[in-house]
């Protein structure tokens, strides 16, 4: 487990907010342009353009970090992809909440791992995806995109519990670096058949493939890999599970969204178990 410095445990939970807010923005503007696009297109652009901007990166490499930045960035690229596919099946709420479950699985992960945990982690954890069920859950019968979508809950768990052992062995950029190269790469194998006939629709929603590329994706890796030097995997996790609340404030700015009792008691109730996760004493 990390040894924490009380400030840049500090430093490490705002980035985590951060990032938390940036995802919040992807919501509705990744599932706009399913519309128009394929997922394995979205990803292709949407990797290349991050991989483009940390391209620098790549010029302080050696075997090891070569080696974990292929294995984040494989699972990185996958639990993207599952989310996609499964995103033009399921509503955006209901993706939300299943990946939401990665609050629970860290630290349940982490117990198999051998991790001590207070008490209070996993009653936040409870908590957390009680409130993401409030906040996000819309009714329907199950189908294939929940499975698909709850495989990508588990990726998510195993990159944050992977993160926080191989961060602190790396400088941030050149990990970031390898990460998106490795991402960028396998998204336009998967996306080659199709990158050709949807040329137009990419160059229609080029704006948004670019701030979804440099602000959602290559932004947030970075400050992931940065604040994970500092904070444990699980905590990392409790924050996460404010991206649905900031999802919801920006889907009621840019779509006009209302947000119901249930939605509100689902925000305070995931707001409170992350003040909850942080304080001192065993529960």
């Amino acid at each position: 487990m990390l040894v924490l410095n009380k400030n840049l445990h500090v430093q490490g939970l705002l980035l985590l907010l951060l990032t938390t807010i940036i995802w919040g923005t992807s919501f509705p503007l990744l599932k706009g342009i399913l519309v128009d696009l394929s997922p394995a297109a979205i990803i292709a652009m949407r990797f290349s353009v991050a991989a483009i901007a940390v391209l620098p990166g790549l010029r302080q490499i050696n075997p090891t970090l070569l080696r974990d930045g292929i294995l984040l960035g494989s699972i990185y690229f996958g639990e993207c992809a599952l989310s996609l596919i499964a995103l033009e099946v399921i509503p955006a709420s209901r993706s939300a909440f299943i990946i939401g479950l990665n609050a629970f699985l860290v630290p349940l992960f982490g117990l198999f791992l051998g991790y001590r945990l207070p008490m209070r982690v996993l009653w936040a954890a409870a908590v957390a995806v009680v409130g993401i069920g409030l906040l996000s859950w819309e009714g329907g019968g199950f189908n294939w995109g929940d499975g698909v979508t709850l495989g990508c809950a588990i990726a998510v768990a195993i990159y944050i519990l992977l993160l926080e052992r191989i961060a602190p062995r790396h400088a941030t950029l050149p990990l970031v670096a390898v990460q998106l190269s490795v991402m960028a790469v396998l998204g336009t194998l998967w996306a080659l058949p199709e990158l050709m006939t949807q040329i137009g629709a990419i160059a229609h929603h080029f704006g948004t493939l670019l701030y979804a590329g440099l602000v959602i994706t290559a932004t947030p890796i970075w400050t992931q890999a940065l604040a994970q030097r500092w904070v444990p995997s699980y905590e990392a996790a409790l924050i996460y599970t404010l991206e649905p609340v900031f999802a919801t404030i920006f889907a009621f700015f840019m779509l006009g969204e209302a947000l119901g009792t249930r939605g509100l008691l689902g925000g305070a109730l995931i707001i409170a178990a992350t003040l909850w996760s942080q304080r001192s004493g065993s529960l």
